[in-house]
């Protein structure tokens, strides 16, 4: 667990949110009546959407450090991912509200840079979490995932599980203008030991990071080469998509999937055997260490920077030799939705 700041005064009385506008936009901590204690330290998280399991345990941790911090936790999503609009004018409202940090999991690495200037120009402290922009340094620090190492690792679990058999590799991505995804996709062929542009990979679509959507490329791959059997996903339920598409065609045996996030259902799919080994990652500490950097510098004014490493583990019933990795009893355990 992450070592706590000392707390600031707890300012913040009876927990309660409520809804603004069509943002999401919410204010939890503060008021009997949900009203918000205007001498409260202000934190605001902005996450990609407010559906996502991995983005709800994020605001759960957040909700919690806020507790712990006795800050007032003001909280917004896109209304889907990509939604860059909705961010920016998420980070307006709390910029305007007197927040004294923006926690950030951004839709467009480099799209949501300008607003994000402007709040620290304004002496709001930024922190991206998970994702990170482009450059970096666009924000004050990070706290994420090394998404390049979670592609590393399921990268070379696949090369390793292929025991020299040729491969045909489909990548299921996530989507242009977004590093986490980018970042993972290099890293898988790090891991496996391709260049970009490599004959091997004799297939690429774009999912969003989305069931369906990783079903439907799943599908135009199988078409485009019926003889797949390496399938890389830049999420769980990219992953889960592409097993729906694999399974009817008879393929779900045949062809090995790997996959990042380790969330409670893409875990449960780990042991099912639909997911050959996912990168778990911890959304609900990056959270928490980001909500007491922000309480932290409300406090005594030292402001968090560089790149903090939430961790990643392998997670596998299949262990693979040379692959550093963990089971799901132990990925059960630590897994977040």
């Amino acid at each position: 667990m992450p070592r706590n700041h000392r707390a600031v005064p707890t300012l913040v009385r009876a927990a309660a949110c409520t809804t603004v506008a069509t943002l999401a936009l919410t204010a939890c901590g503060s008021g009997a009546q949900g009203g918000s204690d205007s001498g409260s330290v202000k934190v605001g998280l902005i996450t990609k959407t407010d559906t996502n399991p991995f983005f709800v345990k994020m605001k759960e941790g957040a909700e919690q450090a806020a507790k712990e911090s006795g800050v007032e936790l003001v909280s917004a999503a896109g209304k889907f991912d990509g939604d860059n609009a909705g961010q920016v004018t998420a980070i307006e409202n709390m910029v305007n509200s007197g927040v004294k940090g923006i926690l950030i999991t951004p839709n467009d690495s480099k799209a949501i840079v300008p607003s994000l200037e402007k709040a620290r120009a304004k002496g709001v402290l930024v922190i991206a979490l998970d994702s990170p922009t482009e450059p970096q340094d666009a924000t004050d620090a990070l706290f994420a995932t090394d998404n390049v190492k979670a592609g590393e690792l399921i990268g070379a679990y696949a090369k390793a599980a292929m025991a020299g058999k040729k491969a045909r590799i489909a990548m299921l991505d996530l989507a242009p203008g977004v590093a986490v995804g980018v970042q993972r996709h290099e890293g898988f062929l790090k891991g496996f030991g391709v260049p970009e542009g490599d004959p091997s990979v004799v297939c690429a679509q774009d999912t969003g990071g989305d069931q369906a959507k990783g079903q439907t490329a799943m599908e135009n791959c199988l078409q485009k080469d019926p003889d797949i059997n390496v399938v890389y996903t830049i999420n769980e339920p990219a992953a889960l998509g592409a097993h729906t598409a694999l399974k009817a065609k008879g393929l779900e045996k045949k062809v090995l999937v790997v996959s990042v996030d380790g969330g409670c259902t893409g875990t449960k799919a780990v042991k099912e055997g639909k997911i050959a080994a996912t990168s778990q990652q911890y959304p609900l500490k990056m959270a928490s260490l980001g909500v007491k950097a922000v309480a932290g510098f409300a406090e005594n004014g030292k402001k968090a920077s560089g790149y903090t490493d939430t961790g990643v583990t392998l997670i596998t019933d299949q262990a693979q030799t040379g692959v550093d990795a963990k089971d799901t009893a132990y990925g059960l355990e630590n897994c977040w939705g």
